[in-house]
């Protein structure tokens, strides 16, 4: 697990009741509705959930690189003493790059297929660090070094199609580090990529961002991954944080029911075969049309009425834990957490026993 952040860390990052709307021919699609989280230097956050439930929208925001037909309708995205929300474009490129960055999942649509990736890096290099040409190719074969390129001197000149995707997905990652940014979102990273070459490129986000004391937004629908590189995790439902923790406090204490959910979906190594995984049912709500009060409540078996009505607050575990369901109302009748869910959990809590 990752070590944890000392106490009092600096927010780097602070996004404060972030909207985005996207107005599409059947209307207006909510798709990030009063979404608030920090980031804080030197750790990672991951943000999870299925697909379509605003994780890579909130970090196109947070870039400033939303499609044409979306906007922000309300909320602060806050950086260096700046709303990122009330920058112009031109504002925001001598940020983009230099300030901040982004890994996409798919790297082969990321780089120009026919430009040699040595002259993408410099090229990267000279917008976001305004350095001289003639300096750009060395620093360029370093950072291929960093991001562990064998032969980077050779490999300067070759063009992607020569390179496997983990290879190319580090390019990309080299390309995202040439300006020496303070914050790195990575948007799915590894979904395109190989199990083993996946395990290669997290531990080298986590070198990378040891080694630079960068701050990390990963954002993944794959839990599993989550427990090995993030310090803290959000988990986003239909626009919204449902629930928000260090890493340790949502994986052993989860507490809204979509979490409990994702967890007990996911296989571990003491899954017996004859154990059945949870599968969620039903689908995402229509976010042309979001349901009144919890969204997740048409899915949830444990939903009380007030949650087909009125949506829940955050409601408050611990100093870092924080969960929005109503069955952490003092008055909610107490539920209990999926069967399988519960015997991995004690299995877990057993095995860390008896390692200790």
């Amino acid at each position: 697990m990752i070590e944890e952040l000392a106490q009092g860390a600096q927010s780097i990052l602070e996004v404060k009741n972030l909207s985005v709307e996207f107005n599409t021919f059947g209307g207006r699609v909510q798709a990030i509705r009063g979404v608030s989280f920090d980031l804080f230097r030197g750790e990672t956050l991951a943000i999870v959930g299925e697909s379509g439930s605003g994780k890579s929208v909130t970090s196109k925001a947070i870039m400033g690189i939303l499609p044409k037909n979306a906007a922000i309708t309300s909320g602060e995205i806050g950086y260096d003493e700046k709303d990122l929300t009330k920058l112009s474009q031109v504002e925001f490129s001598r940020i983009r790059g230099s300030k901040m960055a982004m890994v996409f999942q798919d790297p082969l649509s990321s780089l120009n297929p026919v430009m040699k990736i040595g002259k993408q890096i410099t090229e990267s290099l000279v917008l976001s660090k305004k350095i001289d040409k003639k300096d750009a190719p060395k620093r360029a074969i370093e950072l291929m070094k960093a991001v562990a390129i064998p032969e980077a001197e050779k490999r300067y000149n070759q063009y992607p199609f020569q390179f496997s995707g983990g290879m190319r997905q580090r390019i990309v990652i080299a390309c995202a580090l040439a300006g020496a940014p303070e914050f790195l979102i990575c948007d799915e990273p590894t979904t395109a990529l190989d199990v083993s070459v996946q395990s290669q490129i997290l531990e080298l986000i986590k070198d990378l961002q040891r080694e630079r004391n960068l701050s990390v937004i990963f954002i993944t629908h794959d839990m599993g991954v989550v427990a090995g590189i993030a310090n803290r995790m959000a988990v986003m439902y239909a626009g919204r944080i449902v629930e928000i923790g260090k890493v340790d406090e949502v994986f052993y204490n989860p507490q809204h029911p979509y979490t409990w959910n994702l967890l007990a979906a996911m296989p571990d190594m003491d899954t017996g075969y004859d154990e059945k995984l949870l599968s969620i049912p039903g689908t995402p709500p229509n976010m042309l049309r979001p349901p009144a009060g919890d969204a997740f409540a048409q899915r949830n078996k444990f939903a009380l009425n007030i949650d087909h009505r009125i949506a829940p607050p955050m409601f408050r575990i611990s100093d870092t834990h924080y969960a929005a369901t109503w069955l952490l109302h003092p008055q909610a009748p107490k539920v209990e957490m999926p069967d399988i869910l519960k015997r991995r959990l004690e299995r877990q809590k057993a095995k860390g026993a008896a390692i200790g």
